[in-house]
């Protein structure tokens, strides 16, 4: 069976996340046990006492050890992917599964990457906005109408009828009433701390082009679909550092890589979690491709069993 991983992004963290996998599996523990982090892993994720699991400079690092746990877990019992994206964040845990960083390099490389972040959107008026119900040309032109009070772009092309903005807030609130006006069903201020995904984070891009000078690269063991592409980078695409300077700054383009995956013959896609999202966008961006969420002991041990299932469904 040909599989697909997608690794979730940024805000579908929970506190209690792995405490059952860190239980069960000894390579989920190797995993935490070693992660280079400044703060306590397992109380922030297990418990999260002093509520900071959802600040940025947290959330990263926890995302993608738990990511990383994971698929070490899942490559114990054979369960390989054949090609890897993630949303945002995500990436990184993909990037991982592939071979160019490994665990202790990825959760380091993110911990910088969240303080950047924070930094990069620190003291800025900003904001992200949920547009639903919109396609792209007329949510394009909500954010054109809008730029004349500020920075406004579509964040994330999550899948078919859901999109993000984000920006300056003023120009970010004109878009979405605009949208509004241009048919959007619905449109849903989020709680993130900066304009992720925006040209307002250049000054993270520039920061994490000095740290990646600082560390090695290897070679991708398959094929990884980049958020900033929506498809696998080839060979006269820019290098695997110089995307990741560009992800920070410009849009997801979840639905193409989505879609990408599919063209590539994917039997099935597994998401690596924590959450359910990335499920969610491959049943409305490719109806009928075999999907399921993987974030737990119990989802591990049916994991064979589920894809199975998926597939005889699929036959039917």
């Amino acid at each position: 069976m040909k599989l697909g991983f997608l690794y979730a992004g940024q805000g579908s963290q929970h506190p209690g996340m792995g405490a059952d996998l860190y239980e069960a599996y000894p390579a989920f523990r190797a995993v935490f046990d070693s992660a280079p982090v400044e703060f306590d892993l397992k109380q922030v994720c297990f418990q999260d006492p002093d509520g900071v699991l959802n600040q940025t400079q947290y959330t990263q690092p926890c995302m993608v050890a738990f990511a990383a746990g994971l698929t070490a877990v899942l490559r114990e019992r054979g369960i390989l992917p054949e090609l890897a994206a993630g949303l945002s964040l995500g990436e990184y845990s993909a990037l991982h599964a592939a071979g160019v960083f490994d665990a202790a390099a990825a959760i380091r490389l993110v911990a910088f990457r969240g303080k950047a972040m924070e930094r990069a959107a620190g003291g800025r008026e900003s904001a992200m906005v949920a547009v639903l119900g919109l396609d792209r040309a007329p949510l394009q032109d909500a954010c054109q109408r809008a730029s004349a009070l500020g920075t406004v772009v579509i964040a994330n092309y999550n899948c078919p009828g859901q999109m993000v903005i984000g920006g300056n807030r003023a120009a970010v609130e004109q878009a979405a009433l605009i949208a509004k006006e241009l048919g959007a069903k619905r449109t849903m201020p989020l709680k993130v701390s900066g304009p992720f995904h925006t040209p307002l984070m250049a000054p993270a891009g520039e920061e994490l082009a000095d740290y990646f000078q600082t560390i090695t690269f290897g070679q991708p063991q398959f094929p990884v679909l980049f958020n900033c592409l929506g498809r696998a980078r080839q060979e006269d695409d820019p290098s695997i550092p110089e995307l990741l300077v560009r992800q920070v700054q410009s849009s997801v383009w979840m639905e193409d890589s989505i879609r990408s995956m599919a063209d590539q013959g994917v039997d099935a896609i597994v998401e690596i979690g924590p959450g359910k999202a990335l499920s969610g966008f491959v049943r409305k961006t490719v109806p009928g491709l075999p999907v399921c969420a993987v974030e737990s002991t119990a989802d591990v041990e049916g994991l064979k069993n589920t894809l199975e299932q998926l597939m005889k469904e699929k036959d039917q």
